[in-house]
């Protein structure tokens, strides 16, 4: 869902180094999980994908903005660095994410 360019800029890898490719594309796809998980939203690219989901039934999907991407980014650098999950989530992942959330009422 993100480029692998800008992943590889937040997490200070040279472009030309493809060694890491396939555990930051791994990291991606889990960030992206994480926000549907957290939002309880189905994340799309664009809105049009996004209006499509909604005539086929989806309440609510979430379309990847600033935002979302800043979140994921976060995310991805987080999982990269500290590659045995001893340290908590950042909290500005979840502070970014918290006005996208689909709250029960």
């Amino acid at each position: 869902m993100l480029d692998l360019e800008i992943i590889k800029q937040q997490c200070r890898i040279e472009p030309d180094e493809s060694e890491e490719d396939a555990l930051l594309e791994t990291y991606s796809n889990a960030a992206r999980r994480y926000v549907e998980n957290y939002t309880d939203r189905l994340l799309f690219e664009t809105p049009e994908a996004a209006a499509a989901a909604i005539v086929n039934g989806v309440i609510a999907p979430l379309v990847l903005d600033d935002d979302i991407t800043t979140a994921m980014l976060v995310y991805i650098a987080y999982r990269f660095e500290d590659r045995q999950g001893e340290k908590p989530l950042p909290p500005a992942v979840n502070e970014i994410l918290w006005p996208y959330r689909r709250l029960g009422v």
